[in-house]
């Protein structure tokens, strides 16, 4: 009876609706930072704090309520990473907005194919797999520490309240910050460019962001590393060999030039990187798909009587969901080709796109979820993988259809839109595992917690399209016409920019291929370098987080570096402390709060510049002001050494018996 009454507060419907709510504000907040820089967080840790403060007033909540809500969360935030890849209907000028049920269908049936795909996944990658999963053993953590204040374990200690605290202090430095860099009174960042030699040319542009130092924190010394060594390969070689073999036209600034040699070449040496590094990856994963695979059928015979922490949603259930989303896929496809130049091949490009989907989606998230499993669902590289996809889908699509000047920009809108629907596959099985890690840690029910996600992706597709015509009214997208927007510096969306730019250069015959090729090279060197530092037990430098630092911009990277840099400093003076478990986890609790605070301003910010219809609603100083770059740093470093400080203060503290 007791065993019985456990279960039923599991899946609960105050639970699932929790779970929505704090979804639509993490999804509105990782969709607006990964337009800017992007990355987005995993909100499993922040959500499962939040849920940990509203459940303890609630009598009979456990642990495995706590888990769903947190699993629901999870499940959207990670659902808005879709915006590396939807912007780009767009940004190649064939949406002006996003239509809310196109939108919300490519999201739902993508989503939902990433939570079916990576259960055969689970036993060889999460049950029996020695992966770290960072994100999901630090969210068991959180929810082990809520369960004192319900009384399921005594908090004699504080702990949950501890935590609580954590997250607002991050949050509030982070999100103070960046109000005070909205008044323009302190810079948010600070740019410059300058020569090298006779032709050569380089720049920097660093970001005084507290949520990136806050990822940065949380992915650790060996990403970190990795994202330098990516900023290294571009700003410090790539950049000035190619500006000294390329002088810059006449009447072109050395600013405007250094920058388009990036854009136009760096970035592509690092795509070529990342794709090779995803192949690599998913060769190493044959052997783990296929074992998933065998265990989950041989599991499927058995009674269905067995441990409910071992049983996943029913081969049946599997099957009919599949078909369903396929099924969605497939009118998706069909009707957007109908309504182009491309309605006379409508049908085959649809029996192109359908299988893509399936068998694009399947291995798409095996890489994925073996990504998160090993370096977290944050900074799981998952826009390697949509280059990957876009390379893919638009070379199939040249193949079956013969690219003309009235198609073409049909072609590339297709391929986009396919490409969308495995991409938002892609974004749930980069998270599922690390959720089921979680539940297997908390003694979860696997199907229970699969039904979560299912409801998560259906709040997340439910509120990305309206944030997206939000943000795209209010700031528009690099690249784009955008009409009527508000703001003078439309939001980078690097990966929408950069899968955009593939599916044209490839449709259209344009694609700078040698750069990739190049990439491709750099590639194959970071995965012998990785290796060898692996058999020599030194640190790693994971090949992926190596391509993304070479072409996301230096913003959007360097305070990540400083954020791991600072975590190896604080972790090293934590394992001195007392209670170097409880230092571990402030550590990720600040952190966390980090991310939260500096994106939830993001949107409302944006919310602002639409409403008053200027681009700084509550600048105080001209856009000059000359001690802002300074005081930017100020506030960057002071908040810094505030929360450190307060984080090995309160880890030396003695706790109350």
């Amino acid at each position: 009876m007791g065993d019985h009454a456990v279960k039923t507060r599991e899946l609960t419907l105050r639970g699932l609706v929790l779970g929505a709510l704090i979804t639509t504000i993490f999804t509105a907040a990782n969709v607006y930072l990964g337009l800017k820089v992007g990355l987005t967080f995993a909100s499993s840790i922040p959500a499962a704090v939040i849920s940990m403060a509203i459940l303890s007033a609630v009598k009979d909540s456990s642990i495995l309520e706590n888990n769903i809500v947190q699993t629901v969360a999870s499940a959207a935030g990670t659902l808005s990473a879709i915006i590396f890849v939807l912007p780009g209907l767009v940004i190649v000028g064939w949406w002006t907005g996003f239509p809310f049920w196109q939108s919300f269908l490519i999201c739902l049936s993508g989503g939902v194919l990433g939570v079916l795909f990576t259960i055969p996944l689970r036993r060889a990658l999460v049950t029996t797999s020695d992966l770290p999963y960072p994100e999901g053993v630090a969210a068991a953590e959180v929810l082990r520490v809520g369960s004192g204040t319900r009384g399921e374990t005594k908090d004699e200690t504080g702990e949950a309240r501890e935590g609580l605290v954590a997250v607002i202090l991050g949050s509030v430095a982070s999100a103070g910050l960046a109000i005070i860099t909205a008044t323009r009174i302190a810079a948010a960042e600070v740019t410059g460019f300058f020569r090298l030699g006779g032709r050569a040319s380089s720049g920097y542009d660093v970001a005084w962001s507290l949520a990136l130092l806050g990822a940065g924190h949380l992915v650790g010394l060996s990403v970190g590393m990795a994202m330098l060594t990516g900023l290294i390969i571009a700003w410090g070689i790539s950049v000035p060999i190619l500006t000294s073999m390329q002088p810059a036209a006449a009447g072109v600034g050395l600013d405007a030039h250094t920058l388009t040699i990036w854009r136009t070449e760096v970035r592509f040496i690092g795509a070529g990187a990342i794709a090779v590094a995803a192949i690599y990856t998913l060769a190493t994963l044959a052997k783990p798909v296929v074992g998933g695979l065998v265990s989950t059928l041989a599991a499927s015979r058995r009674a269905a009587s067995g441990d409910d922490r071992d049983r996943d949603l029913s081969p049946g259930w599997i099957l009919a969901l599949t078909v369903a989303c396929l099924l969605i896929s497939g009118w998706l496809a069909y009707t957007f080709a109908k309504s182009t130049v491309l309605a006379p091949s409508a049908m085959p490009l649809t029996l192109i796109a359908v299988p893509f989907v399936l068998l694009g989606g399947f291995l798409i998230a095996g890489i994925c979820g073996y990504m998160a499993g090993l370096i977290g669902a944050s900074n799981s590289p998952i826009s390697g993988v949509g280059i990957l996809s876009i390379v893919l889908c638009a070379t199939v699509l040249v193949l079956a259809v013969s690219p003309t000047p009235e198609n073409r920009p049909a072609l590339v809108a297709f391929a986009l839109f396919v490409t969308a629907i495995v991409f938002a596959c892609a974004t749930i099985s980069n998270d599922n595992l690390q959720d089921l890690k979680t539940g297997q840690l908390v003694g979860a029910s696997p199907m229970r917690q699969q039904v979560a996600l299912i409801v998560g992706v259906a709040a997340g597709a439910s509120v990305i399209p309206s944030v997206l015509n939000l943000l795209a009214k209010a700031y528009g997208f690099a690249g784009a016409a955008n009409v009527g927007v508000v703001a003078p510096n439309p939001l980078p969306a690097p990966q929408a920019t950069l899968i955009s730019a593939l599916a044209q250069g490839v449709i259209g015959g344009s694609l700078e291929w040698r750069m990739l090729g190049i990439g491709a090279l750099v590639g194959v060197g970071l995965i012998l370098l990785d290796t060898t530092l692996g058999a020599m037990k030194k640190l790693r430098i994971p090949p992926l987080a190596v391509g993304i630092g070479i072409y996301l911009p230096m913003s959007a990277t360097f305070a990540v570096v400083v954020g791991a840099v600072i975590s190896h400093w604080y972790d090293s003076r934590a394992r001195s402390m007392p209670h170097p478990e409880r230092a571990d986890r402030l550590g990720t609790l600040v952190a966390s709060g980090l991310i939260v605070g500096e994106s939830l301003w993001g949107v409302i910010n944006a919310g602002l510049i639409v409403g008053f219809s200027k681009d700084a609603p509550i600048g105080l100083v001209p856009e000059s002001f000359a001690p802002a770059p300074w005081l930017g740093l100020i506030g960057f470093v002071g908040a810094i050494v505030w929360l450190y400080g307060w984080m090995l203060r309160r880890s030396a503290a003695v706790r109350p018996a």
